[in-house]
């Protein structure tokens, strides 16, 4: 529960650090590995995540809640 309750907090800091510009950028890593990176747009109110693979493509996904890409990104750090 702490790993979740730690990315929910992250996301709720990327949303605070988007009110001065438009959007804002974290990256989540497993050993210095990035697995993702999540881009907050303030004007929009949407979560953009951008899942990396081993083959050096990427996949993105819209999110619109911020419950739902916590978990999205719990799962992708558990795999």
């Amino acid at each position: 529960m702490s790993q979740l309750q730690g990315i929910l907090t992250r996301l709720k800091n990327l949303q605070e650090q988007a009110k001065e510009t438009e959007s804002a950028q974290r990256f989540f890593e497993i050993d210095g590995v990035k697995i993702c990176q999540v881009t907050y747009f303030s004007k929009t109110d949407m979560f953009e995540l951008e899942v990396y693979s081993e083959k050096g493509k990427s996949s993105k996904y819209q999110f619109d809640n911020v419950d739902m890409i916590t978990i999205e990104i719990f799962d992708l750090l558990q795999s």
